[in-house]
Parts: structure tokens; sequence; C-alpha cells
């Protein structure tokens, strides 16, 4: 596998992380951890990291002179 599939495979991991973050704060979703209710903020966390990081990985894989 070469970069550029690399890339694109990571792209589409980081999608779908994403994509999981999302739809838990569309549809107000409560997680448990043992006794720990996970707030909110922490999908936010989990849809702008990884949905930067799928936006980053898709302009390398793009981005000319990448094998």
């Amino acid at each position: 596998m070469g970069h550029r599939e690399y890339c694109v495979v990571s792209g589409v991991l980081f999608v779908l992380v994403a994509l999981a973050h999302l739809l838990r704060i569309a549809y107000g979703m409560s997680v448990q951890v043992d006794d720990y209710l996970v707030p909110m903020w922490v999908s936010w966390c989990g849809f702008i990291v990884p949905g930067a990081l799928a936006v980053w990985a898709f302009r390398i894989s793009r981005a000319p002179g990448t094998s």
C-alpha cells in the first residue's frame, strides 16, 4: 500500500469516528462508563479533531507528487 492509499484509508476511518460523535450529538445520546456520565463536550472534541484529521488526510492524498 502506497502513501496515497494509506492517507485515504486513514481519512475514511477518521470520518467514521467523527460521524459517530456527530450522531451522538444530534440524537443527544448519553454515554456512561461505569458510574461516570461522559459529558457532551467530549463528543464535540471527538467530532472536530477527527474531522480535521480526515480533511488533512484527504488533502495529502490528493496532493501532487504523492504515490
